[in-house]
């Protein structure tokens, strides 16, 4: 057996996100959206890509950046995702490795990564002098059997639901919202840095993001909330971010786009649906479960201290 840790290659595209589908099937990964992200990321990212090879064949694969969404420097982030068949090879070490020097050699002070709630991924993460932060649940949900709720109709006065294709000429309405929603979302570093352009690059321009199943609710001329959709034309669909701004909170409207963009999801030929959220996130729990989601995998976000030498 040989092991190999390179830089990644265009031509990976398709072996990665095949392998990171294995690896985490609650997530949305395609090669269209692995090319992307290896050839758009912003400078001040440091982006980069690595993937584990076995004999020739790629088992697991990371990405590791500098998260230029928050004010507070030298956070970095690094997940590796070997393929089931081959875990325990030494190919996550040898991954996490790669990424925790080159982010320390761009001044990462601190790396997050995700692990699995399951005993291996654990323990891998202790090992590597990682400690758990916080907790999320990721939830499945059949789209071929569930009872989705009805619009309501008419819709409360002033209220209107668009789609993130709505917005092609100018989406800016839809980055203000969702940097004023994500503002206090449950998280161990603030995302109180987003920018338009980071936005556009990382969001909006994203090839798995589906515009047409993305829905945005409108109050009089603003964005009051929406539900942000990832499809990966296999029949599966992920909701990749729901929010309201704070003016508009408690009455309905982010259960209002969700809803709608499940609706339309289906009519699409989405079989099946994936959302996750933070533990704490009570009330987006709350309408996930109202729709049917039901429990599927659980991670925990880890972190540890880096040293530079």
């Amino acid at each position: 057996m040989t092991l190999l840790v390179r830089d990644f290659r265009a031509a990976d595209a398709k072996a990665v996100a095949e392998l990171q589908r294995a690896a985490l099937p609650f997530m949305i990964f395609t090669p269209q959206g692995i090319a992307w992200q290896a050839a758009d990321a912003l400078p001040e990212e440091h982006l980069r890509m690595f993937v584990a090879e076995l004999d020739g064949r790629i088992v697991g694969s990371v990405s590791s950046r500098l998260l230029c969404e928050t004010s507070t420097p030298g956070q970095g982030a690094a997940t590796p995702k070997v393929h089931p068949d081959h875990r325990r090879r030494g190919a996550g070490a040898a991954l996490l490795t790669a990424a925790e020097e080159h982010l320390t050699a761009v001044g990462a002070t601190r790396l997050f990564t995700w692990a699995l709630d399951e005993p291996g991924p654990l323990a891998f993460a202790e090992r590597r002098g990682y400690r758990r932060t916080r907790s999320a649940h990721c939830l499945r949900l059949d789209l071929t059997t569930a009872d989705l709720p009805p619009l309501p109709s008419p819709l409360p006065p002033g209220v209107r639901l668009l789609t993130a294709a709505d917005f092609g000429a100018d989406p800016h309405p839809l980055f203000a919202a969702d940097a004023e929603a994500i503002a206090d979302e449950p998280g161990d570093v603030p995302t109180d840095a987003l920018t338009y352009d980071n936005w556009l690059r990382t969001t909006w321009e994203r090839p798995d993001i589906d515009l047409d199943l993305t829905s945005v609710v409108t109050v009089g001329d603003t964005v009051a909330a929406y539900s942000l959709a990832a499809t990966d034309n296999l029949g599966r669909y992920s909701s990749v971010g729901t929010g309201t701004r704070p003016a508009f909170r408690g009455r309905g409207l982010a259960r209002l786009a969700k809803a709608h963009s499940l609706r339309r999801a289906r009519d699409a030929g989405c079989t099946v649906a994936f959302t996750g959220n933070d533990a704490t996130n009570a009330p987006m729990l709350a309408i996930n479960r109202s729709f049917g989601y039901r429990p599927f995998l659980g991670e925990w976000r880890c972190v540890r201290e880096l040293v530079r030498g």
